[in-house]
Formats: structure tokens, C-alpha cells, sequence
């Protein structure tokens, strides 16, 4: 009976150390603007990934949902960008995370904490963030197929509910 309440004790003392640890790690986060550097890496990424649409599929990124998100699935699909070229998968990141913030009214922050330096979207200046980059290479990179529009869907449901109501609703 000891060694139960002593296990019980012991993994409660766990979860709490685990979410004090999760809280102090949010809370040192530093939010900034994307350097220089930084949106020249994006715009350099968009390109290489209109390259590859434009060459091997004939279209173009236009900026509209539908559009966009086809070609990132046909690109996908096609095997254009394959499960190891985690630079070209998180290229697609910046695509769809570009829909996301004109859809979702976000912009694109750096976020840095204890585990590194990332590229976010920022909902206004809340502390509601997405991480687009790496939503997409991540689930390729571990043989996850999830259809890139419905990564998209996931991704504006869980930023859609903060939005105000549109009037008259």
C-alpha cells in the first residue's frame, strides 16, 4: 500500500514538475519581427516552390486557398517534394502558413524559447500562435499523409474560434 501512494505521489509530483516546466518555458518565450534574413530565407522559399509548380505542374501560387492548397497536394501526390527534402517541405509550411494569415488575419513573428529560434504566426498580439513551417514535413517525414487541406482545416480551427463574430449573427 506505501509503494502505491509513494508511485502515486511520485507521478503526480512528475506531471506537476512537467507542466511548471511547460509554463516557465511559455513564459520565457521572446516574441520579435522576422528579421531581414528571415524574409529573404521566405521569399527565397515561395520562389522555389513556384519554380517547381511552374515547371513540372504548369501553375503558379496565387495566393487563393484553393489554388494553393491543390498544388501543394499535387506536389505532394506527384512526388515533386519527397519525405527528405525537409528545406522544399517546409517551403509548402510557408505557403499554406501565408493562406493562414490572410485568412486568419495573423503575420508572421520570431518566436524564440528554450527549445530554438522558429518562424510563427502570431493571432494580433495575443499568445496564440501556429507553426506552419513545419506542419507539413513533419507529418511526411514521418510517413504521415494527411491530406494538406485538411493540416490547413486543423490548423484555422484552432485559431478561428478567437476571432470576434461577424455582426448580425
Amino acid at each position: 500500500m506505501k509503494a502505491q501512494k509513494l508511485t502515486c505521489k511520485t507521478g503526480l509530483f512528475a506531471a506537476f514538475l512537467l507542466v511548471s516546466l511547460a509554463t516557465a518555458a511559455q513564459e520565457q518565450a521572446r516574441i520579435g519581427e522576422l528579421s531581414p534574413l528571415d524574409l529573404q530565407y521566405m521569399s527565397q522559399q515561395r520562389n522555389t516552390l513556384n519554380d517547381i509548380a511552374s515547371d513540372k505542374l504548369g501553375r503558379r501560387f496565387e495566393g487563393n486557398k484553393a489554388n494553393d492548397l491543390q498544388i501543394l497536394q499535387l506536389m505532394l501526390d506527384r512526388r515533386l517534394v519527397k519525405p527528405d527534402q525537409t528545406r522544399e517541405l517546409q517551403a509548402m509550411g510557408v505557403i499554406m502558413g501565408d493562406l493562414l494569415a490572410a485568412d486568419l488575419d495573423m503575420h508572421w513573428v520570431l518566436y524564440e524559447d528554450a527549445h530554438g529560434r522558429s518562424r510563427a504566426l502570431r493571432y494580433k498580439e495575443t499568445q496564440e500562435y501556429l507553426f506552419p513551417i513545419t506542419m507539413i514535413s513533419r507529418r511526411q517525414q514521418a510517413d504521415n499523409h494527411t491530406a494538406v487541406a485538411d493540416i490547413y482545416q486543423k490548423a484555422y480551427d484552432i485559431i478561428a474560434p478567437l476571432r470576434p463574430g461577424l455582426p448580425f449573427h
